[in-house]
């Protein structure tokens, strides 16, 4: 009895001393939700996250707050591991912080930040209109922000499909091949597509951009 306990107790040591809860400003998240505040961007969200150090894969999250004096605003968190945040000028007013309570050590964690589209756009099926609009948002946002950092900025030459499964490799007459769980269409593809539909719905979809 004596050595189960022994063991529940460095069991639960180990749990703790795995995870960490970190603050992080407020004002961190919302110097990138506000540059999605054009109408030309309303289709397109920053996701946070966490990457294991070396691992290339994300942290584990078990839970992800907004702290004011006055509120508490749970945020939520998705299996991957990422969170979006709103664009309030109140939260930063009132400095708030975003409580984030990690699975793991923060000093094995670096944040990440990723563009992609907001859920309405992850489906099954994609009209030309769809992948126009898609495109556009995000060749306005590299626009935008190229606008004072142009020699910096890439420019937007394609959709990447990213899907769940790593390993999903599937083959249709009406769309190019998803590959390892990822499909690619450039822009020209895009131009003159008549629509898909997919066998599931994507994770994300984020734009291929390169070097001007």
């Amino acid at each position: 009895m004596i050595r189960n306990a022994l063991f529940v107790l460095l069991a639960s040591l180990s749990t703790f001393t795995n995870s960490e809860t970190i603050d992080v400003e407020y004002s961190r998240f919302y110097s990138h939700v506000k540059k999605l505040n054009s109408d030309d961007t309303q289709g397109l969200q920053f996701a946070f996250g966490f990457l294991r150090v070396g691992e290339g894969r994300l942290c584990g999250i078990n839970n992800a707050e907004i702290i004011t004096d006055k509120q508490t605003l749970p945020l939520v968190v998705s299996s991957e591991g990422r969170f979006t945040v709103p664009q309030e000028k109140a939260l930063k007013l009132a400095d708030g912080i975003v409580r984030i309570d990690l699975a793991e050590r923060a000093n094995l964690c670096d944040m990440s930040v990723q563009l992609e589209t907001v859920p309405e756009y992850v489906k099954t099926e994609y009209s030309t209109d769809d992948l126009k609009n898609i495109y556009s948002q995000y060749d306005a946002f590299f626009n935008e922000m190229g606008s004072f950092l142009s020699f910096m900025m890439p420019s937007v030459k394609g959709l990447m499909f990213q899907f769940e499964d790593k390993d999903l490799d599937f083959h249709s007459d009406n769309h190019p091949p998803i590959v390892k769980g990822i499909m690619r269409l450039d822009e020209s593809w895009i131009n003159e597509s008549k629509g898909f539909t997919l066998p599931v719905e994507p994770l994300r979809i984020t734009a291929i951009a390169s070097g001007k």
